[in-house]
């Protein structure tokens, strides 16, 4: 084994060590020990992943096994890496933003009688994450597709002895089951047609199978391709949260903040994005299934813009958005644009983390509280998260010169460009989320920063508002409600400690100038051969033929919808919630249905829990009463000692004791015989 070799390992092994310390033996070597072992294992891990990817970018791609874990046949399943460009790339930013995330960690959870347990979780997660990206091999993706699915259930229900808690981690983890059904469909179809789950191989005979079909329903015929890519797909819509199996990730919420961030900002929902990504080369020869993919990431990246923009709860405002973010970047895949997905899932990873660590600072200051109507004019008292969270939200709001612009810009002209079907619908409904992310973003820092300090003031109608509503949950919700704290009087906020601060200062740097890295990362040749684009699909070509640089970029735009779409809807921001405060409570009075449809998120939840929860409870119902009950136990269990007793008092007049009664029952039966004798 090459010392590059041992490198490889040590980038998932590192971070495992650290859970397994942590949670093996968190009770004996105390909460000091316990951050210290899970931050230097991330810190070993980033270190390892710096110097890889220095490697490969100097031309060195490695493909190749671990070890063998199952003959079966001819078929080889294996444990085994595949780095290049990609990979490399991914692991970089799974383990910065995870390391800052373990650091911001020390203050956050500081009071929590969980600690080393969060620790050992959070380093296990990382480590499934690094599995995932770094496999070479459909048997390793699913392993660690799943294991960042079982340690999210985990995360997600910490607080288990919250009922909201438990309800969001089994909700995340029954609804990526129907994703991960879809999935392990098409892994097995890729098991059964191409002999192998080995990407290289599998990849080399894409073409040669490009032709056949496969009868779904008998009589009709599906493209084998279209189908193992949509299957695929299915288990990404998910993972990475697209509709309609979105409904998990609003409610994952309930976590602790820094798993919200490590979560939806850098590893587990952007799983699926770098899926689709590495299986280019299938997907490229499915037109249908990349329309698909489309047509969807458009739906999830505007209408889940939309409810962000009537949330009060800061985490939730974030989590919509992070919706919408990942739909952006589906939206790129479908259109053929895989360096600018990945450029806006790498840009994404800091200034998401920044907005949930930034949220989660807010909420330590405000002693657990995450209503923004009980907060306003922070920003003199939380300079520092201010300034942080202002960067993240310009930056996921799409405005020059921060990261966010160059990403999500980039995704916005290649859908101009796209010719895939869906692809006009698709630009209208990613032109007009532009607006809208300008408008919550915004909104999310005027009403949380600045205006009347509502914290101070029990009497505010918002706070009123927040009060009523907060009791009416209580009572009504059946799945019991989130235990806000209402401290009006606990005192003034004040600046998180370092422990808190530094992460964000050091996610909130590239969350500016991630963005000026995109001539080389989406027009230069940066991915090589990890990513493959039809030569038909022409969107990429065209832009790099247009990309004049970074400066080029920002001026062009100055002239384009986009970017003045981003700036009305920040200054809409400003003049409803600085300007005139008042005006948004009017304005949802008045349009008070539409404002019901986005607080309901279009009744999914609600179809969920009537039709497939509300279904499964009824089928369960009916197959107790009717199978279990009236057939099982009536008819097989009753029914047969029923009959036994039946034939035992029948039989019982035939046994009575009398001679004469056996003589005569013996001359019918000599009768009966000599009869059928004759007769025959």
């Amino acid at each position: 084994m090459t010392e590059m070799q041992k490198l490889y390992l040590l980038v998932p092994l590192a971070p495992l060590a650290g859970a397994v310390i942590a949670g093996l033996f968190g009770w004996a070597i105390g909460r000091r020990a316990a951050h210290v072992v899970t931050i230097l294992g991330m810190a070993v891990c980033l270190a390892a992943s710096f110097l890889v990817y220095r490697d490969v970018m100097a031309g060195n791609v490695f493909n190749g096994p671990v070890y063998t874990w199952l003959v079966s046949g001819n078929i080889r399943f294996e444990i085994g890496f595949l780095i290049d460009p990609l990979s490399a790339t991914m692991m970089m930013v799974v383990s910065f933003v995870s390391l800052m995330v373990h650091i911001y960690t020390i203050g956050y959870m500081a009071d929590d009688p969980g600690y080393q347990r969060f620790f050992s979780y959070i380093s296990l997660f990382t480590f499934s994450m690094l599995m995932l990206v770094m496999s070479n091999n459909f048997l390793q993706l699913f392993f660690g597709w799943e294991a960042v699915g079982l340690v999210s259930y985990l995360l997600i229900g910490f607080w288990y002895t919250r009922p909201t808690a438990i309800y969001a981690n089994l909700k995340a983890f029954l609804v990526n089951r129907v994703g991960d059904f879809g999935f392990l469909l098409g892994i097995a179809l890729v098991l059964m047609y191409f002999g192998t789950l080995d990407y290289a191989a599998v990849f080399a005979n894409a073409g040669r199978l490009a032709g056949n079909s496969i009868e779904l329903v008998p009589g009709t015929e599906w493209s084998l391709i279209t189908v193992i890519c949509i299957l695929l797909f299915i288990g990404a819509m998910g993972k990475s949260a697209q509709f309609p199996l979105h409904v998990w990730l609003p409610d994952s919420m309930e976590g602790p903040t820094p798993i919200s961030a490590l979560i939806h900002a850098a590893t587990m929902v952007t799983a699926g994005i770098f899926m689709v990504a590495r299986m280019s080369p299938l997907f490229e020869l499915s037109e249908a299934a990349l329309s698909f993919v489309l047509v969807i990431g458009a739906i999830t990246a505007f209408f889940m813009a939309l409810i962000a923009t009537v949330q009060y709860d800061i985490k939730r405002v974030v989590a919509y958005s992070t919706l919408s973010q990942l739909g952006y970047m589906t939206m790129a895949l479908g259109a053929s644009a895989y360096s600018a997905a990945i450029f806006h899932l790498f840009t994404h990873a800091f200034f998401k983390a920044v907005l949930f660590l930034g949220a989660g600072s807010v909420i330590i200051a405000m002693h657990h509280q995450q209503d923004m109507r009980r907060m306003g004019g922070l920003a003199k008292y939380m300079p520092v998260t201010y300034l942080t969270v202002l960067i993240g939200a310009i930056a996921n709001a799409g405005l020059p010169p921060f990261a966010g612009f160059f990403s999500k810009e980039t995704i916005v002209e290649a859908l101009h460009h796209a010719t895939v079907p869906g692809a006009g619908f698709a630009y209208a409904l990613a032109v007009a989320g532009v607006f809208v992310g300008g408008f919550y973003s915004f909104r999310l820092v005027f009403y949380a920063f600045h205006g009347r300090e509502r914290f101070a003031d029990p009497h505010h109608p918002d706070v009123v508002a927040a009060d009523a509503e907060a009791k009416a949950a209580a009572q009504h919700d059946d799945h019991g409600h989130d235990d806000h704290h209402d401290d009006h009087g606990a005192g003034k906020p004040h600046e998180s400690p370092w422990v808190v601060t530094f992460p964000l200062v050091m996610l909130a740097i590239p969350s500016v100038a991630a963005g000026w890295l995109i001539g080389g990362f989406v027009y230069g040749n940066y991915f090589g051969s990890a990513i493959t684009v039809n030569p038909a699909h022409t969107a990429m070509a065209v832009m790099a033929q247009n990309f004049h640089g970074v400066l080029g970029m920002m001026g062009h735009a100055l002239g384009t919808l986009p970017f003045w779409l981003a700036v009305a809807g920040a200054g809409t921001a400003w003049f409803l919630y600085i300007v005139r405060p008042k005006l948004p409570g009017r304005l949802r009075r008045r349009w008070g249905a539409v404002v019901t449809i986005l607080m309901e998120k279009y009744g999914l939840d609600r179809f969920n829990d009537w039709f497939f929860a509300g279904g499964a409870r009824a089928l369960g119902t009916g197959l107790w009463k009717g199978g279990d009950v009236a057939v099982i136990d009536n008819v097989m269990v009753n029914g047969t000692a029923r009959l036994v007793g039946w034939f035992a008092v029948v039989v019982r007049h035939v046994q009575s004791g009398y001679i004469y009664h056996y003589a005569f029952a013996m001359i019918i039966g000599v009768l009966l015989l000599l009869t059928l004798a004759y007769s025959g």
